[in-house]
Order: C-alpha cells, then structure tokens, then sequence
C-alpha cells in the first residue's frame, strides 16, 4: 500500500463520508461508498490525478448515485423546457437551509430522483460546480442547474414538515431507550414501525462478535421487521444517552463524555423506521454529536 495515497485519503475522509451521508441518508452506506471510493483509488493510477480531492468526491458521488438508483422505487420525471430557478439568495436563506439539515431534509430528500437528490446536495450543500456535477448525472450544465433547482424548491417548502416535528422525535427516541434499558420488547415493538430496518456497520458486528463470550448477543449487519430489530436492540442501548447526530434526534454511548458508538434514528410519524448502529472511530468523528442529558 502506497502511504503517502493513503495518508491523502484518510485527509479527504470526512468530507467523503458527508459527502455520501447526505445524499444516501444512511451512515452504513455512506460508509460502504467511502470504501468502495478507496478501492476504486487503488485501482486507478494515481499519479494521473491532478486534483485528488475532486476525483474523489467525484467517484464517491458517482457511488452513491448507483446506489440510490438501485434502490428507487419510482422513475425521475423527465426535464421538460425551462423551469424557473430558486437560488439561495444571500447569508438569510442560507441559515434557513442550515436549519433543515436534520431528519426534515433528509425525508423531503428521499421524495426526490437521484439525480435530483445528487445535484442539491452536492450544489447547494458542498459547493461543487455544476459543470464538475454534469459529468457525475450525465446532463449538461444548465440541466444539472435545473435539478437542483427543482429539489431545491421542494426543500425550501419543507413538504409539509414542520420545525416541532423535531421534539416529537426526540420523544420518541427517549420512549426507545427506556424501553430498551427495561427490556419492554412490547413497547419497542409498537415504536417501531412494522417494516423498521436496523444497519450496524462492520466495526459493531465485529465487536459484538468478539464480545459473545461474554454474554453478548450476536449483531448483524442488517435486521427487518419491527419484532427482529426490538429483539436485537432490547437492552443493547442501555448506556446510551439522547443526543442530535448531525441535527437528528438519536443517541450516543459516550463514556467520558466522548463519543464512541452512535445510534442514528430515522422517525417518520410516530414510529421508528431506520436505526443504525454506528462505532467505525473515523466514522463516528466525522458526525456532529450534541448530548442532550
């Protein structure tokens, strides 16, 4: 392994891993992305790379747009004539951006097309040119100007989501720990919606499984249904504590006061939809962890 490749890396890391976690909304696929970007580098020739950092966010962007296509459930629709554009006016409309950047944005992100998603994000959020974005989506300039533009607009009016939706969902966060420290396999079941998805990155399952001689369930890396995640989780998040990743409700283990394993909650409604269990260190710095407690 080239060190001197791999130190330039781990340098791009954090930008690549918020790069992937806003457009995909999910840490453990961020995570796989970041990695398939770094076997993608070894695979290249990287002497040829004038700009590492762009290429990288390029092939990581590139990742993440093959993901979300494989797992969309509807079609784009298609680019019709010239739709007027809603660009972000000054510092007021950017700290009203700032604000959504929380479970609000990620659920109106997910009502969006890939490339739609891709272009806000890597525009209006990361700053990369629409010329650099064209190439990832495949359009010309001016139709990645308007994907943007197009998500944009659905942002900025929030589809219906409202800013105390975020209390509500830290509520029933707390609902989940408790029951989970008490073991109410009933009640993590009625937190949950019927279809919940639990995700553990790589580090958690190994970890666990280290751990297994001493009492500790088996995890793996991706659970479904409401009955199965409650299982899984039922006193697993004991010594978690309410906090905000990334400006969502969700929960931390951080003895010391220092992060170390981060669950990531997805709440639509009243229940819970996704978890994720994340302890990758890397992974875990490059989040923006507020305890609440």
């Amino acid at each position: 392994m080239d060190e001197n490749l791999a130190a330039q890396f781990e340098a791009n890391r954090v930008r690549l891993q918020s790069v992937a976690y806003r457009v995909l909304g999910s840490l453990t696929e961020a995570e796989d992305a970041v990695q398939e970007t770094w076997v993608r580098l070894n695979r290249s020739e990287p002497e040829s790379i004038d700009n590492l950092a762009g290429w990288l966010t390029t092939v990581v962007s590139r990742v993440c747009l093959g993901v979300l296509r494989t797992r969309r459930t509807r079609h784009e629709e298609p680019m019709l004539g010239h739709e007027p554009e809603s660009e972000l006016a000054g510092p007021e409309d950017q700290a009203i951006l700032a604000e959504t950047l929380g479970p609000a944005l990620l659920l109106v992100l997910d009502t969006l097309g890939p490339s739609e998603r891709l272009a806000f994000v890597l525009h209006d959020l990361f700053g990369v040119p629409f010329e650099d974005i064209a190439t990832i989506v495949d359009r010309s300039p001016a139709a990645a100007r308007q994907l943007a533009s197009r998500a944009r607009r659905r942002v900025q009016g929030g589809d219906g989501l409202h800013p105390g939706d975020g209390r509500r969902q830290q509520q029933i966060v707390e609902a989940f720990l408790a029951a989970s420290r008490l073991g109410d396999f009933e009640t993590l079941v009625a937190l949950l919606d019927p279809d919940a998805v639990l995700r553990a990155d790589r580090a958690a399952v190994k970890a666990a499984t280290a751990n297994r001689d001493r009492g500790a369930p088996l995890l793996a890396p991706e659970v479904r249904g409401a009955p199965a995640v409650a299982a899984a989780l039922s006193g697993r998040a004991a010594a978690a504590e309410v906090a905000l990743i990334d400006g969502a409700p969700g929960a931390v283990w951080a003895p010391g006061g220092r992060p170390r394993a981060v669950f990531a909650f997805r709440v639509v409604g009243d229940t819970v939809t996704e978890i994720e269990i994340v302890t990758d260190p890397a992974v875990v710095r490059s989040l923006q962890v507020e305890l609440l407690s």
